[in-house]
Order: C-alpha cells, then sequence, then structure tokens
C-alpha cells in the first residue's frame, strides 16, 4: 500500500492504522461550496476488476466534517469515499460521489457508536456501500455508477479534517478481495 498525502504522525498496517488527520484536509469538487479539495491522507493499493473492500473505523469525531472511511478513486475527478463524517454534534455515515462535482448523503447516527464497519463492492459499472453497527448486519447506504471493471482503481482508507482541529483515527482488518 502506498499514501497519497501522508499524514505527518501515523503507524501500523492495513491491519491496524492509526493516524493524526491534519486539520484544513479535505476530499471535495465544487458542488454548493465552490471549492476543490484534494489533500486528505489516502492510504491505497491498486486493483483492477471486480472487488469487495472492508475495514472497520473507529475515530475521536470532535468538530464539524471529521471523516474517515474508504476511498475508492481513479483520479482527482472520479471517486467515492464512504465512512462516518461528523455533523452537528452527530455521527452521520456518509457517501460522496465524484464525477467531476461532489454530491453528498448521509445517514444519522445518533447514538454516536464507538466504531463502524464499511463495506465497499465495485462491480461491473458500479460500487455498492454498505456499514454495519456489529460486523454482522450490513445495511444498503448507496449505490452509484463507477466507471467499468477494466480500468484500474485505487482502494483504500481515507480521512479528511476540513476545519481547523485535527484527530485521532483507527482503521483495523482492511481487505481487499476480487469478486466474481
Amino acid at each position: 500500500m502506498i499514501w497519497y498525502n501522508e499524514p505527518k504522525h501515523w503507524s501500523g498496517n492495513a491491519e491496524r492504522l492509526t493516524l493524526t488527520v491534519e486539520p484544513d484536509t479535505d476530499y471535495w469538487r465544487t458542488t454548493r461550496y465552490g471549492f476543490v479539495r484534494d489533500n486528505g491522507p489516502f492510504y491505497y493499493e491498486q486493483i483492477k476488476g471486480d472487488f469487495e473492500a472492508t475495514v472497520q473505523v473507529a475515530g475521536l469525531y470532535t468538530e464539524l466534517f471529521h471523516q474517515a472511511g474508504l476511498m475508492v478513486r481513479l483520479d482527482p475527478t472520479n471517486w467515492i469515499k464512504t465512512g462516518i463524517e461528523y455533523v452537528d454534534g452527530t455521527q452521520q455515515v456518509s457517501a460522496v460521489v465524484t464525477r467531476e462535482v461532489s454530491d453528498w448523503s448521509v445517514v444519522p447516527c445518533p447514538d454516536n457508536p464507538k466504531c463502524l464497519w464499511l463495506k465497499l463492492l465495485r462491480k461491473k459499472d458500479y460500487v455498492e456501500i454498505s456499514y454495519s453497527f456489529d460486523q454482522q448486519l450490513y445495511t444498503l447506504l448507496r449505490l452509484a455508477y463507477f466507471p467499468p471493471q477494466l480500468v484500474t482503481a485505487q482502494i483504500g482508507l481515507v480521512a479528511a479534517a476540513p476545519g481547523a482541529q485535527s484527530f485521532e483515527v483507527t482503521f483495523e482488518n482492511f481487505h481487499v478481495q476480487a469478486v466474481l
């Protein structure tokens, strides 16, 4: 695995990765805010074909838009990120789909869970995002277009802190496996 925007402070590997997310980092393109950001830490591997990626995420979210999860990416204008995003004092299961411009969808988690499990399935011309609070029952969050499996993609762990405060996040048991 390699870094895109390597953070100053991190330790571990795909089995257990802990990092400090620096402030003023984000992934977003244009919609509503009019800015483009492509500078959050992203620890990824490259894969071609259909796959399923899973991870457990736990963070100390304290400031608006603190976020951590999974990202599948082709380039700065084509990517999908999903995970926990902290909005108005509540963790939200979040997905941002970007094809030139970004969109955003959220589901509130009023109990602010200690951790979240994510599953991202890339198959044919789509990505399916699911989440779980117990690693047993997964709920579909989003199904979105993503260029067909013949295109090599980056898949990995992503985080961002768009505001003025850093935060700590831990990713555990990141796995990617080919699917038929």
